[in-house]
């Protein structure tokens, strides 16, 4: 049981994010560059590891928040093209802050994968989560997350997962249409034993199987739903 909008997740260690982002507008503004980028966090999907079990996916959680849709990036030219500045960043050189917040619905599941290599007590339960508007929930559940308790299984009957192992285009060398010059390695660098002679390489694209799964989480009619228009067609 939960209640006031919100379930449990015992289970959940590490959420995977599923916020996409594209790129915005920059702007100068006196010695600091400002930049916006729309994060569209309402794509209903995440991206789980290969390996995962997502046949262990359930419903954790539903909780209604604000998530921001934009971001905003602050670059302080002046202090990051200084000599003595640091060659990997530093915290004053770029600040960013998220902004542009809307009312949403975070639906929360939890799953099963390979444990992580750093993870010393190989804990494989992990959580992602996605973001709905409020006007892509259905009202019958809205109405039900306003009441005292709720369980479970009629809330995840208003969402539908699908699942789907996508390929993904390489750059790879093609083989058969390159040529390469006969060497040797020379105190570890190669060596041609012609030095006129010209590596021609050439390139394709190949399709590789994805790294990740790709969920997606759809709003559906309930059986409570479908139960209420059978109701009222049959009157």
């Amino acid at each position: 049981m939960f209640c006031s909008h919100q379930l449990s997740a015992t289970l959940a260690v590490i959420a995977l994010g599923t916020t996409a982002a594209t790129a915005g507008s920059a702007s100068i503004t006196g010695r600091d560059v400002v930049e916006i980028t729309e994060l569209q966090p309402f794509t209903h999907v995440a991206y789980l590891s290969v390996g995962s079990d997502v046949s262990s996916i359930k419903l954790e959680g539903i909780k209604a928040v604000r998530v921001a849709t934009k971001r905003r990036s602050i670059t302080n030219q002046q202090y990051c093209d200084q000599f003595w500045s640091e060659p990997g960043g530093s915290m004053y050189c770029q600040r960013t802050t998220d902004e542009s917040s809307e009312p949403a619905y975070r639906v929360t599941y939890s799953y099963r994968g390979q444990p992580m290599a750093s993870d010393e007590y190989n804990n494989p339960y992990f959580t992602f989560s996605v973001y709905f508007r409020p006007t892509e929930i259905s009202l019958k559940l809205r109405d039900m997350l306003s009441s005292e308790k709720i369980s479970r299984a009629p809330v995840a009957e208003f969402f539908e997962i699908t699942t789907s192992m996508d390929s993904i285009q390489q750059v790879v060398i093609d083989e058969a249409n390159s040529t390469f010059c006969d060497g040797n390695y020379i105190d570890g660098t190669w060596i041609h034993t012609n030095p006129k002679c010209e590596d021609r390489i050439a390139y394709k694209k190949v399709a590789s199987p994805s790294p990740y799964i790709t969920v997606r989480v759809d709003p559906a009619s309930s059986r409570l739903e479908t139960a209420a228009a059978t109701g009222l067609q049959s009157k």
